[in-house]
C-alpha cells in the first residue's frame, strides 16, 4: 500500500499527485505496488480546467446569442446570421463533449 497525495476541485474531479510513502511490497527500486491510498487531499477552491473551458464556451454561446437576436431585429445580414449559428451549434457540441470529458473524469478511479 503506497501513499500518495489526491487533489480535488470543488465540482467533484480529483487527481492522483506525488507519491508520498512507498510500502516494503515494491518489486524494483523506485516502483510502487499498484495500490493507491490517499496520503493528503488538498482541497481546490477553483474550478478544474474543464470546468474553465466549458465556462468559456457557454460565455461565447451567450454572446454569439445576443448578436444573432439583435442581427433579427435590424434584418439586414441573413449570411452572418446563418454562419454564426453554424458556429453555435459546433460549440454547444463542444460543450456537450466536454460534459462527458468531466462526467468520465469523475466516475473513474485512476
Amino acid at each position: 500500500m503506497c501513499y500518495y497525495e489526491q487533489t480535488r476541485w470543488t465540482c467533484g474531479y480529483w487527481k492522483w499527485g506525488n507519491c508520498r510513502q512507498q510500502c516494503n511490497k515494491e518489486g524494483r527500486t523506485g516502483e510502487t505496488c499498484g495500490l493507491k491510498l490517499v496520503y493528503a487531499t488538498v482541497d481546490r477552491s477553483e474550478p478544474c480546467k474543464l470546468c474553465e473551458q466549458i465556462e468559456t464556451k457557454n460565455r461565447r454561446l451567450d454572446k454569439l446569442r445576443r448578436d444573432v437576436q439583435r442581427w433579427q431585429l435590424e434584418g439586414n445580414k441573413p449570411a452572418t446570421i446563418e454562419k454564426t449559428q453554424r458556429d453555435m451549434a459546433e460549440i454547444q457540441e463542444r460543450v456537450g463533449q466536454l460534459y462527458q470529458e468531466h462526467i468520465g473524469r469523475q466516475s473513474s478511479t485512476s
